[in-house]
């Protein structure tokens, strides 16, 4: 077997160096990282990064293996890469790409999640060490003082156990995310449920529901508790969004193809009547913690978290979300579920 069959075999983007920093071999892997057949081509106007030709320097003069990272950007974004020189005979190197982009991108969220819940419990935690400090010292002998006080730790705590019940629920579903139900679910059973289940914070509100599909039965493959989860989100969403007095419209109909499922569909419509979202905050609403309001959203007890389980549970059942909106009159998040009972 020739070393170009071996290259050719080799998954990765693998090129050979000789002493003179001239490509003499470069496999199709490699071709398809640079969008060209480098072979024959010198190895520093490949390259072009300086980390890159410290490591291919080394490896070349003193017979080291050495590692860099290597960034390549292209119409998609940047792609990083772990680039290693491996020494061979006759003074020439062997250099290996292996993609960490997903890797890096993994590395980001978890910093940008941690960071984001120290934040979001940092607040309420501060506020009541507060209070916990002042009803110790000044308002020791003042019941008013205390009672406004006591309330305010109740809604902090509170804000905090809806925020580790939403964490702890956003785990799951991710955990689940990749096992597909295989249960039959009716969704105008859920719908009904999940209705009867906020009739007290509907009244509240002052607002009503319109569903006049949900008498038909409407099949799907689904697990019924976490479709549960997904509409009351959806749900209480469009109640603290939707505006006092105002009409929550529910509606489920058939779809004989679905162009981006590519196949029949039953489609769930939730739409408000509320403020609307402005176009340029609609691509990141399923993102965790991220809010159009910020202080509004606390004020009404959002962790920010609500959409970001919406799309994991969507995930999970093989559909897509879409969410239409058109500001002063009303919001619409619409659930597309393949129609496969």
């Amino acid at each position: 077997m020739t070393v170009e069959a071996v290259l050719e075999a080799v998954p990765l983007p693998v090129l050979i160096l000789n002493s003179d920093h001239r490509i003499t071999l470069a496999n199709s892997a490699s071709t398809d990282l640079f969008g060209r057949n480098v072979t024959g081509e010198n190895g520093v106007g490949v390259l072009r990064q300086a980390a890159a030709l410290d490591a291919v320097e080394r490896c070349l003069t003193e017979g080291q293996q050495s590692s860099a990272r290597f960034v390549l950007s292209g119409q998609s974004g940047a792609h990083i890469f772990t680039l290693r020189a491996h020494p061979l005979p006759d003074h020439r190197a062997l250099l290996s790409f292996e993609d960490r982009s997903q890797h890096e991108d993994s590395e980001a969220m978890r910093r940008d999640f941690v960071a984001n819940i120290s934040h979001e419990l940092r607040t309420p935690l501060t506020s009541l060490m507060g209070f916990i400090e002042t009803l110790r010292g000044p308002a020791r002998d003042d019941p008013d003082a205390q009672e406004r006080f006591l309330e305010i730790m109740e809604h902090e705590a509170q804000r905090m156990s809806r925020m580790v019940t939403d964490l702890l629920s956003l785990s799951r579903v991710e955990v689940d995310e990749r096992i597909r139900p295989r249960d039959q679910v009716d969704l105008s059973s859920v719908l009904r449920s999940v209705i009867a289940t906020l009739e007290g914070k509907l009244s509240d509100a002052g607002v009503t529901v319109s569903a006049p599909d949900l008498d038909a039965r409407a099949l799907i493959r689904g697990d019924r508790d976490q479709l549960i989860q997904l509409f009351l989100n959806l749900l209480e969403n469009a109640i603290k969004y939707g505006g006092a007095g105002k009409v929550i419209h529910i509606a489920i109909r058939r779809l004989e193809r679905d162009p981006t499922l590519r196949q029949a569909a039953i489609q769930v419509d939730i739409r408000d009547e509320g403020e609307g979202i402005d176009p340029l905050h609609i691509p990141r609403l399923t993102e965790r913690f991220y809010r159009v309001d910020d202080h509004r959203s606390r004020d009404m007890g959002g962790t920010g978290l609500g959409l970001a389980i919406v799309k994991h549970i969507v995930n999970r059942h093989r559909g897509r979300l879409k969410i239409a909106s058109e500001q002063g009159v009303g919001s619409c998040f619409s659930i597309i579920f393949p129609d496969e009972v």
